[in-house]
């Protein structure tokens, strides 16, 4: 239903009249479809089902950044301790 009526294949009331409900229920369903998508693009939760606001989505994107820098710069300093060692040594 709301699909045919997102795409133009049915207004409202024409979808109504097709499944045999009235045209406030395929107005209502069009804006719970439309909230439901919105809300999975956005990674937020729909109604029933726990979710991560996009705020939560964002730090934890962040704490994989910072711990992958991380990580270089402990690969990057070991290499330079090595390096520095071997021209002491050389």
């Amino acid at each position: 239903m709301f699909v045919e009526v997102l795409t133009g294949q049915s207004t409202q009331g024409e979808a109504a009249d097709k499944y045999g409900v009235n045209r406030m229920t395929v107005n209502q369903i069009c804006k719970m479809a439309k909230q439901g998508a919105l809300n999975a693009l956005a990674g937020t939760s729909i109604v029933g089902r726990p979710g991560r606001s996009p705020e939560a989505v964002e730090l934890e994107a962040a704490r994989r950044e910072i711990e992958r820098l991380r990580a270089t710069v402990t690969e990057q300093a070991v290499a330079l301790h090595l390096h520095q060692g071997k021209s002491l040594w050389g």
